[in-house]
């Protein structure tokens, strides 16, 4: 009872994190646009600069999020999600204050170098909490319950920007993310790794207890390209499951980039149709995570259930780049009732290989590859997206990043059939020999 009650508290912390930063996320394409080239529709500088953005943040998260994952395994969950929450209010408050030019290029650097730090840090923190106080048999379904949530809070998010001004929009969001991290550091209990760790073994010495206790040692216990390559060997469920992540996440960063410019450009889409539109994915992702998971995971399996979300996730983004009316967007968007079961079932699979004590660092790995997929595809798709929107496109398809983006998701869900039943879960500690020392 008290893991379940421990549980709720993630739960509403995770949505409040998450309703404070999903709320801007329509606005950010007209203040981006009206900074760099007022009053116009296509802008290829603002596609490069998002592009630009992106693959610094997954280059900084490629290193960080290992180390965060690495940490909260010493130090615990609650700790670490501190910082990225602490850190993450600070550029809301800039285009609260105002969004003129100078304002925007300062959030634009501010959240470009506090999110090769956080980026995503909360959410992988958030299932590493979920893995030390949930069995096995359960897991999915929790992943599944939290990924619901944060669709609910992408719901309300978006449907709170509807009915208001950009101004109040960012305003509110600084302030929620300001509730979100008193209620986390008021309510939140510290995760139950120490008892579970401890128990599962007793001949052998708790990580936890070997937490350093000189400044010195900290660097011991830090994750290198070492341990990364050790949990890919540990297992190929979980290098295979690695593998996946990383194609589906170059698609899902392809096509989100290149999206909301492509609806810009092609039908003129405004704030308030692309919150019509996330409201949309929201409310059909949150059925999915919250109502069908739980009920069609125990029939078919994690892996099959893996395999339809990569699937229909590829027919979202194919239909999305050959939309040709201002409807089918929001058509588009109903797939993903079914293209989110992907990730959660994904995350479950990779925690199952790796052994208790270690799931921060397994699931810092595998955020680590997705930030490395962050880094590859602005490379790939900014430079197509701003050719294929602009008046020199060697032919007319201004969707055709967007389809492309979908060829990545279709050899995601190739390699996903290739998932079989989880092994064991194993340990793959680079310094298993420190723990012989006195």
């Amino acid at each position: 009872m008290e893991k379940i009650f421990g549980l709720s508290h993630l739960y509403m912390t995770v949505f409040l994190y998450c309703f404070a930063n999903f709320m801007v996320v329509p606005a950010i394409t007209d203040i981006t646009l009206a900074a760099l080239c007022p009053g116009k529709d296509k802008c290829s500088l603002a596609i490069y600069l998002t592009g630009a953005q992106q693959a610094i943040i997954g280059l900084g998260s490629l290193v960080v999020m290992p180390l965060i994952g690495n940490l909260s395994d010493i130090y615990g969950r609650k700790v670490m999600l501190t910082f990225p929450m602490t850190f993450g209010i600070l550029p809301l408050v800039i285009l609260a204050c105002s969004r003129t030019k100078y304002f925007f290029y300062t959030y634009y650097v501010l959240k470009t170098v506090i999110a090769m730090f956080t980026e995503g840090s909360v959410q992988f923190l958030a299932l590493a909490y979920v893995a030390d106080n949930v069995p096995e048999s359960r897991r999915v379904s929790v992943f599944g319950i939290m990924s619901g949530i944060a669709s609910a809070s992408f719901v309300f998010g978006n449907f709170s920007t509807r009915f208001l001004s950009t101004s109040a929009a960012f305003q509110v969001a600084a302030s929620m993310a300001v509730i979100s991290l008193v209620y986390m550091r008021v309510f939140l209990p510290e995760s139950m790794m120490n008892n579970s760790i401890c128990a599962k073994n007793t001949e052998t010495t708790c990580l936890l207890e070997k937490a350093p206790t000189k400044k010195w040692q900290l660097f011991k216990n830090l994750p290198s390209v070492d341990d990364t390559i050790c949990l890919l060997r540990t297992s190929s469920t979980f290098s295979k499951a690695a593998s996946v992540a990383f194609f589906v996440t170059v698609a899902d960063v392809g096509a989100g980039a290149s999206l909301n410019y492509y609806l810009k450009a092609q039908f003129h889409f405004n704030k308030d149709e692309f919150a019509d539109l996330m409201i949309i994915a929201g409310i059909a992702g949150s059925i999915s995570l919250l109502i069908l998971m739980p009920v069609l995971t125990p029939l078919l399996g994690e892996e099959k259930m893996l395999s339809i979300g990569l699937f229909f996730g590829c027919a979202n983004m194919v239909l999305y780049g050959i939309a040709w009316a201002p409807w089918v967007p929001y058509a588009a968007a109903m797939i993903s009732v079914v293209a989110t079961f992907a990730m959660p079932c994904l995350r479950s699979i990779a925690s199952k290989q790796i052994g208790p004590n270690e799931q921060g660092k397994a699931q810092g790995c595998i955020t680590g590859i997705c930030s490395f997929a962050n880094i590859v595809s602005p490379l790939a798709f900014s430079p197509l997206t701003a050719l294929f929107l602009s008046d020199s496109a060697p032919f007319h398809f201004p969707g055709f990043s967007i389809m492309c983006s979908g060829f990545a998701a279709m050899v995601a869900f190739i390699q996903s059939t290739m998932i079989r039943a989880t092994n064991p879960p194993t340990s793959c500690s680079i310094d298993n020999s420190s723990s012989e020392e006195p």
